[in-house]
């Protein structure tokens, strides 16, 4: 049976939406202020919105990783110590969502999109100038980015977006320049995404249909839609979610406020 032009429009639109998120996710981050709204305007409600975006670029993190692996020239060691903390945090965050009520939820959501928006906005600040005196390994440094991972890793579970700005900017703590750290970041992405994913399918916070629409569209982004986005302008890229993450944070604020006061 074919779907009226109104419900396939909004399968195209949100299927488009995460198609860019996993593209975006693949070179920097911040495609989640791309594909989560687009999972509230389908219809979800913003906690399955989140679990199932969550979802949804699992597998297009993990095929940006896989893309990245050259880029990483088989630092391994940072992989193994970075992996644990980064899974511990990713399950702590996505339990903290499981049991947030979702009136809470729907008033902290703006804030953490704004906060995300702004990351990107000042993303050249966060990174700026790290390739210059790249640092020695030591165990301190490595300590450190072990605790910050994961700090991050929660925040990912919880939410995630803008994660990847912060995580390239906390690499700067280890050897290595900016592709590389782009490679170490698209692999602790996908370990967080993943683990949080697992948690969230098995706590039934994922809606079915709308995750098979964007976990191919998702994949398929990661893969293909890096190739084009590199390619693209960052500073365009970077203003076009900019503008959208400051007009989610303000709509959803204002909705939140309304449905508040009603």
């Amino acid at each position: 049976m074919l779907q009226d032009p109104v419900t396939l429009a909004r399968d195209v639109l949100l299927a488009g939406a995460a198609a860019m998120a996993g593209a975006i996710n693949s070179v920097a981050g911040g495609g989640t202020l791309l594909s989560f709204p687009a999972a509230i305007a389908w219809g979800l409600p913003s906690t399955v919105a989140n679990a199932t975006n969550a979802v949804a670029m699992a597998p297009g993190a993990l095929a940006s990783a896989w893309g990245y692996r050259r880029e990483l020239g088989g630092d391994y060691r940072a992989l193994a110590a970075l992996s644990a903390p980064a899974m511990v945090g990713a399950v702590a965050g996505a339990a903290i969502l499981h049991h947030t009520s979702q009136r809470l939820f729907d008033a902290i959501v703006p804030w953490l999109v704004l906060g995300a928006t702004l990351m990107i906005l000042f993303q050249g600040f966060l990174v700026r100038g790290r390739d210059v005196a790249p640092p020695t390994a030591t165990r301190g440094r490595t300590l450190g980015a072990m605790a910050c991972q994961l700090l991050v890793g929660v925040y990912g579970g919880y939410f995630g977006a803008a994660m990847g700005i912060v995580m390239v900017a906390l690499f700067a703590m280890l050897p290595g320049d900016i592709q590389s750290r782009v490679g170490l970041k698209n692999a602790m992405a996908a370990v967080a995404n993943g683990v949080a994913a697992v948690y969230f399918v098995a706590s039934g916070l994922v809606d079915p249909h709308a995750s098979l629409i964007m976990v191919p569209a998702g994949l398929i982004g990661g893969l293909v839609g890096g190739h084009v986005a590199r390619r693209s302008s960052p500073r365009v890229v970077r203003a076009l979610i900019v503008a959208i993450g400051l007009g989610v944070s303000a709509l959803l604020g204002y909705r939140a406020l309304a449905v508040r006061h009603v």
